[in-house]
C-alpha cells in the first residue's frame, strides 16, 4: 500500500461526530424558537379578539343611537338595544330609508373558541352576571375561559 491510499485527504463527506453536532445545534435553535412562536400566535389571536369585540360593540352602539333618535322601531322594554346579534346582520328598517340598515356583514368568529357563539349581556342583567337574560344585547364577550398575556381573563374584556 502506498501512502496515498492510506490518507483520507481526497475523500468527501461528513463524520458521524459532525452530523451529531449539527443535529444538536438545530435542536437547540428550534427549542429556543418554539416559545417565541407560541407567544406570537397568542398575541395575534388576542388582537383578533379585540377587533371582533370592537366591531360588535360599535354595531350595538350605532343601533342604540338610531333607536334613541327614533329612527328604528323598537320593542317596549328593550331599552333601544338590538334583540340579538342576528338583527345586526339581517338589518332593520330605518325611517326615511328605502333599504334595510345593516350594522354587521356577519357575526365575527371568536378566535379563542373558533365559533361564532358569543356570551351576551342584557341591559337588565346584573353587571357581574355571566348569563344572558334574553331581553336585548347590551354587551358581548367571549366564552373562553383562557387567560391573556397580561393576566386578565378573556371573558372580562
Amino acid at each position: 500500500m502506498t501512502a496515498r491510499n492510506l490518507s483520507r485527504h481526497g475523500e468527501r463527506g461528513f463524520t458521524l461526530a459532525e452530523l451529531v453536532m449539527v443535529a444538536a445545534l438545530i435542536s437547540i435553535l428550534a427549542g429556543m424558537a418554539l416559545p417565541i412562536a407560541r407567544y406570537t400566535v397568542k398575541r395575534q389571536k388576542e388582537a383578533e379578539l379585540r377587533l371582533a369585540l370592537r366591531r360588535m360593540r360599535t354595531a350595538i352602539d350605532e343601533y342604540k343611537r338610531l333607536s334613541d333618535q327614533g329612527m328604528i322601531q323598537i320593542k317596549l322594554g328593550s331599552e333601544g338595544y338590538p334583540p340579538d346579534l342576528e338583527t345586526l346582520v339581517e338589518g332593520v328598517e330605518v325611517v326615511g330609508q328605502p333599504v334595510k340598515r345593516k350594522f354587521l356583514r356577519r357575526i365575527p368568529r371568536d378566535p379563542m373558541t373558533g365559533t361564532t357563539e358569543w356570551g351576551l349581556r342584557s341591559y337588565q342583567d346584573e353587571p357581574d352576571s355571566m348569563s344572558w337574560g334574553g331581553q336585548n344585547v347590551y354587551d358581548v364577550h367571549t366564552t373562553s375561559e383562557g387567560v391573556a398575556i397580561d393576566g386578565t381573563k378573556y371573558k372580562d374584556w
